[in-house]
């Protein structure tokens, strides 16, 4: 089985090369010819550049993890942001070797064809694998040991998705467990019979973290059978669902609610999406329209164009975040017990002019100032007013969280519905919820999607804007 499981690898890393190459030499040949390609050193460098690109980058994005248990959209994914990191290293290296031939249009060619290639294979290679496993082949046996709650919940897992390719051999629990229909096999301490009568390709432990001594035991007797062994602690469930793995010397440091947003690379990347567009807004929308905005707001009621407000940004740093003012001058953010005024339908304190820019959000456009001054993303949690911040964080479970990352002008709850009140904690809750979501699954694709989710719900109307 482990040959096996070797043999698939080299199969999926040899073939996407091989497919890879393949777009980049039909790229290249749509552009100039084949036979320049096999003329130009420069071409053939920059080949080999990108295979090398895409073998770390697709290892780091986990491309190659055992997708068994993840539906195709997450193969998919990981194959799309690998890509990325390819085509911005083609452009790269396009500038390194000073290449003049190839353009942005064969980079967009290559990208395209590799993904469509790649996304074709997997998806095949992965509808193959399922005929086998229904057929009884390709198969791993899995002995669990702890018949408690975890234990019996992963089970269920394999269960409801056979095509996972997994069969259960058998518990083992020192606590007698007759529900389990035949599959108790017995103690803990049978471990070692059971090696010897049954083949097992792993050995899942699930039992509670307060059982290392069992834990180790079980370790031991696994080694002298040369059986995997897979650990699946039972704390995640009071935490995030989101996790990774890394070494501190000789240690395994486990950190959990992974923000992969704030990785240099892909920080990167963020900042690029986020400046581009909004300089891009200034030169070609902005410079006109916000000073047909700030008349109609002047010539509708007396008061300054703009409004600040104090509002929470990444790691709890304080920033005056900008709108175009839609309320009357002599509002009042706090009543008279001293709790935030949220905005509300029908409010009095919105004007004329203010109701229409709430209800197509044009009132958040000052806020790409705050993008260029590095204290907002485009698309991240909205960032709250200082007291519904401090109200919020000991009322609404893992509020604070939504700080480790930038606010946004837009962001995944908004474009769910979950914007405008909160005075119900439960879509408060909602709301947070989506927030930590998004950070936990941040892709520059997620970025896109939210974006073109907004412009629509600007232009059909979002009957949560007030």
């Amino acid at each position: 089985m482990q040959n096996q499981r070797r043999s698939l690898h080299f199969l999926r890393v040899s073939s996407d090369i091989f497919l890879i190459a393949a777009a980049f030499i039909g790229a290249v040949t749509l552009s100039l010819g084949f036979e320049r390609f096999l003329e130009k050193a420069n071409a053939q460098l920059l080949l080999l550049s990108l295979l090398v690109i895409w073998f770390f980058t697709a290892k780091a994005n986990g491309v190659y993890d055992e997708f068994r248990g993840r539906n195709f959209y997450y193969e998919l994914m990981a194959l799309v942001q690998s890509l990325f990191v390819v085509a911005a290293g083609a452009i790269v290296a396009m500038f390194l070797l000073k290449e003049n031939e190839l353009d942005r249009g064969f980079i967009a060619v290559f990208a395209s064809g590799a993904l469509v290639l790649i996304a074709v294979k997997k998806y095949a290679l992965r509808k193959t694998l399922y005929w086998f496993r229904k057929r009884g082949r390709n198969l791993r046996r899995i002995l669990v040991i702890g018949a408690g709650d975890l234990g019996n919940e992963l089970v269920g897992q394999i269960q409801d998705n056979p095509h996972f390719g997994y069969i259960i051999a058998g518990f083992l629990d020192d606590d007698p467990a007759p529900h389990l229909n035949g599959k108790y096999l017995g103690k803990i301490s049978d471990l070692d019979e059971q090696l010897d009568l049954k083949p097992i390709d792993d050995v899942l432990i699930t039992l509670p973290h307060s059982a290392y001594e069992r834990v180790n035991e079980v370790m031991r007797v696994c080694e002298k059978h040369g059986a995997g062994v897979k650990i699946v602690p039972d704390y995640f469930k009071y935490t995030s669902n989101k996790f990774s793995v890394s070494m501190f010397g000789k240690f395994p440091i486990i950190s959990v609610g992974v923000d992969r947003v704030n990785a240099l690379p892909w920080r990167l990347v963020k900042m690029a999406f986020d400046y581009s567009i909004t300089i891009a807004l200034f030169l070609l929308v902005f410079w006109w329209l916000w000073p047909l905005l700030a008349i109609a707001i002047k010539v509708n009621s007396r008061g300054p164009v703009f409004f600040k407000q104090e509002r929470w940004g990444k790691r709890n740093k304080r920033f005056h975040a900008y709108k175009f003012r839609s309320m009357v001058v002599e509002s009042e953010d706090v009543d008279e017990n001293g709790d935030y005024r949220q905005a509300t339908k029908d409010d009095p304190r919105i004007t004329r002019v203010g109701k229409f820019l709430r209800k197509t959000n044009l009132d958040e456009l000052p806020q790409f100032l705050n993008v260029l001054l590095g204290d907002m993303s485009i698309v991240g949690p909205r960032p709250h007013p200082t007291p519904l911040n401090l109200e919020a964080r000991e009322t609404v479970k893992q509020y604070m969280l939504r700080h480790v990352v930038k606010p946004g002008i837009t962001g995944w709850a908004q474009v769910n519905g979950y914007r405008g009140e909160t005075r119900d904690p439960d879509l408060m809750q909602k709301r947070i919820e989506h927030d930590i979501w998004y950070i936990e699954n941040w892709t520059p694709t997620l970025d896109v999607q939210i974006v073109a989710a907004t412009i629509w719900n600007m232009l059909r109307g979002d009957p949560n804007a007030y």
